[in-house]
């Protein structure tokens, strides 16, 4: 066992039956949180039993149910919460005494020297157990929340002098760990104040920055640094890279393998590259390059030509595709007898494309991958699998775009219902036929956007027809157009399929206010479009107001975007119930210092993560944060971070400064 489980059973051990599912346990002060309120440098015990007693265990015992019975902790059901220092999971137990209950006992290093903290399921009192080197403390502390307002506001009480003595506290002390550095390390590279002549430098520390466009002078300091995979990791992931910077970075890598690296990221990602570099790549001695030089965007046709006559089998199958539509008919028999059997059958593919492919040729087929879906195959052939194929060939059949039309209705009543679904997703039926077809479309799983409706995207009449169509994929297809006459935005946004609203509001800028308020009461941004639907240019901005007390917590969040909501209701809303509610107010920028620091012991990751990068953040609390006690790296990301701060934090990571500093 571990983690949780063995939590569990150390629990039991204990005397402590479980309550209910602990991970319902929300909106309270984390146990990290709440055990520095029993071992920080400051804290009074409650009471202290000497560590020399020969009934430690039985008083400590007795002490802690005295003064958690006082505070309030086990209500009146019996219950409460309890945190100990082996418990991995860093999760509050929702629990009950048992007979021959043991705390003291049991949750600690050994009996009698206990470490453990309980807290009352409403989160506004404790009682924790901590072991001196005399005595063992037992620390309660009431008015927990009140509490934590005190202390915000104390700390955001401070001078320009205690601010930039809090700035210089960062850097005395004893030199801060590898792990707290890694944390500075991540943070800084994402900071929005990061000089460019430290991107480069930091890079080699944290890879983070790399996922986001950067700014054109570092791209070129990554493509000319002196240490080769930081050239890789600009090219494999920065858009804006010029041609002229592409030829620089693969004729500048003398070592064959790093060039081939450079072939490959410029071929995956369609690398605009020079015709003249593309010629001398197509004629590298080394023949993994050449088969990369096969796949470049900008390759001249009588480039690719010649590498379908290369000595190198690899390099052959490579250029198939690219030569194929320039060879003439000898140089595409060549191909389809081609010694290499990999060749001879991406040559056949590309030959029946054009020709139909008779029975006799399929059944001596070495490999039939691809075939059936794409290949013009003969009557009898594609006749003979519609009626007696086995699954997966009438599945790659019903994908044909060449199938004749009654052997398509064929499959369209075929007993597999993947076969059925294949079929019903073709562009050349009616819709009348399509939906004659029986399937069994389940919402919730995931399909890609048809292609043949993508390409009719800017053809009215088309949208018409098929924005009315019985199918759900065709009519999400359908929605992921950027514009659609007015009728069929006006159909789409009244859609039974709500998947069909949710890809009009995050692709189609015609999109309704109402449909878009509508999706955002359950859909709030997906990795591919985290703008949308709120960041819609049609989504409403104003009298947002009125959703300030509305009982679901995503429309309280949007008051905060009406333009004359206030920095009043900004503090209000950072004290709501709802942890998304909180979240919006933690990154406003109107968010008080007090607010903030209030929001870093919140019981959420993601709403402490965003206090530490609020600017507003008290200096005090920042740099506690940087020192380790808490969120280093997302307290590294904080705008309020002063240049010379950043300078120095650099520097201690190991960063060397640039030349001329």
């Amino acid at each position: 066992m571990g983690g949780r489980d063995e939590s569990v059973d150390v629990l039991e051990r204990a005397g402590l039956s479980m309550v209910g599912d602990d991970w319902e346990i929300e909106e309270v002060l984390p146990p990290p949180f709440a055990r520095r309120h029993v071992v920080a440098w400051e804290a009074e015990p409650t009471v202290t039993v000497a560590a020399d007693r020969p009934d430690l265990v039985a008083e400590i015992n007795a002490q802690w149910h005295r003064l958690a019975r006082e505070a309030g902790i086990i209500d009146e059901d019996g219950v409460f919460l309890i945190d100990f220092s082996g418990n991995h999971t860093g999760r509050w137990f929702r629990v009950r005494l048992t007979d021959g209950w043991d705390l003291a006992g049991v949750l600690g290093e050994r009996p009698g020297q206990p470490e453990f903290v309980t807290m009352s399921p409403a989160g506004d009192a404790l009682v924790g157990a901590t072991t001196e080197e005399y005595d063992v403390w037992l620390v309660a502390v009431d008015r927990l929340r009140e509490r934590q307002e005190d202390a915000a506001r104390a700390a955001a009480e401070e001078t320009p002098e205690e601010r930039a003595a809090a700035w210089e506290s960062l850097f005395e002390g004893p030199k801060p760990t590898e792990r707290l550095l890694q944390a500075w390390s991540l943070g800084l590279s994402l900071h929005p104040a990061l000089p460019e002549d430290l991107h480069p430098l930091l890079l080699e520390k944290s890879n983070h920055s790399l996922y986001r466009p950067l700014p054109t002078k570092v791209v070129a300091a990554m493509l000319a640094h002196p240490n080769w995979k930081m050239r890789v990791m600009a090219a494999e992931y920065q858009s804006h890279i010029t041609p002229e910077q592409w030829s620089r970075l693969i004729l500048g890598a003398q070592d064959e393998r790093r060039r081939w690296i450079f072939t490959m990221l410029a071929a995956e990602r369609r690398a605009a590259l020079p015709e003249d570099l593309c010629r001398r790549l197509a004629t590298d001695p080394s023949a993994r390059i050449r088969s990369e030089a096969a796949h470049l965007t900008t390759l001249p046709a009588a480039v690719a030509v010649a590498l379908a006559g290369d000595p190198d089998e690899g390099v052959r199958y490579a250029a198939c595709h690219a030569a194929w539509p320039d060879l003439d008919a000898g140089g595409r028999e060549a191909l389809m007898a081609d010694a290499d059997a990999k060749v001879r059958a991406a040559a056949r593919l590309f030959h029946h494309r054009e020709h139909p492919m008779p029975r006799s040729v399929y059944e001596t087929l070495e490999s039939k991958a691809g075939v059936l879906e794409s290949a013009r195959l003969e009557r009898d052939l594609a006749a003979h699998l519609a009626r007696h194929g086995e699954d997966d060939e009438r599945r790659a059949l019903a994908r044909n775009p060449r199938l004749d039309a009654d052997l398509a209705a064929l499959l369209g009543e075929d007993p597999d219902e993947a076969v059925r679904f294949l079929v019903s997703t073709r562009a050349d039926l009616t819709e009348d036929q399509r939906a004659g077809i029986r399937i069994d479309f389940r919402p919730g799983v995931h399909h890609h956007e048809l292609d043949w409706v993508v390409a009719l995207h800017d053809d009215h009449d088309a949208m018409r027809r098929l924005a009315a169509s019985t199918h759900p994929l065709v009519r999400r297809s359908v929605a992921r157009a950027r514009h659609l006459p007015p009728d069929v935005v006006a159909r789409l946004a009244r859609d039974e399929d709500r998947v069909v609203q949710l890809f009009l509001a995050e692709s189609c800028d015609d999109a309704p206010a109402d449909m878009l308020m509508r999706v955002w009461q359950w859909w709030d941004g997906s990795l591919s479009t985290p703008d949308r639907p709120r960041g819609h240019p049609n989504f409403p901005r104003k009298d947002l107001l009125r959703h300030a007390d509305d009982p679901n917590p995503r429309m309280r969040r949007l008051a905060l975007d009406d333009p004359e909501s206030t920095p009043e209701l900004v503090e209000r809303l950072s004290r709501d119930p709802s942890r998304e509610v909180r979240y919006r107010a933690a990154t406003d920028p109107r968010l008080s210092p007090v607010a903030a620091a209030l929001l870093l012991e919140d019981p959420h990751d993601s709403v402490r993560h965003a206090a530490a990068r609020h600017p507003h953040l008290p200096v005090r609390l920042l740099t506690r944060l940087l020192r380790g006690d808490g969120d280093a790296e997302a307290a590294a990301g904080n705008p309020a971070l002063p240049v010379e701060v950043i300078r120095r934090m650099a520097e201690r990571i190991g960063v060397p400064a640039p030349e001329g500093r």
